[in-house]
């Protein structure tokens, strides 16, 4: 997912200097992607895209940052209705205690083949 995330990432790749955030399938298609100077911003014009489409709450589909997971990012997931949040780094201990008391599956250290499982594992399969 790191790798199609950062297909996406038009301006990163010119300027190395943004975030990214985007909607995924269970499937692992990346749906929307949206970048921004904040990761909280990024994130924001995802879940706008997905209202605008329609597509909310978003419990069919994942969310996946480029930075950490922190408390505030946990807290958008649960609003849009997304039952996964996956990011490149590191989740906050808070993001962690959010996502275990509403059963969001709450993935970090994204990269290459492996990940860490911090919460609702069982989602992912």
């Amino acid at each position: 997912m790191p790798d199609a995330l950062r297909s996406h990432q038009e301006t990163f790749e010119q300027t190395g200097g943004l975030h990214a955030a985007a909607a995924f399938s269970s499937q692992g298609e990346i749906l929307v992607v949206h970048e921004d100077v904040g990761r909280h911003n990024a994130v924001d014009k995802v879940v706008g895209t997905l209202l605008m489409q329609a597509l909310l709450p978003a419990n069919e589909l994942g969310l996946l940052v480029s930075g950490r997971a922190s408390f505030e990012l946990m807290q958008k997931t649960l609003i849009a209705g997304f039952p996964l949040l996956a990011a490149v780094s590191a989740p906050s201990s808070l993001a962690v205690q959010l996502a275990q008391e509403f059963n969001v599956s709450l993935v970090g250290f994204l990269r290459g083949d492996t990940f860490n499982i911090y919460s609702a594992g069982e989602r992912i399969t």
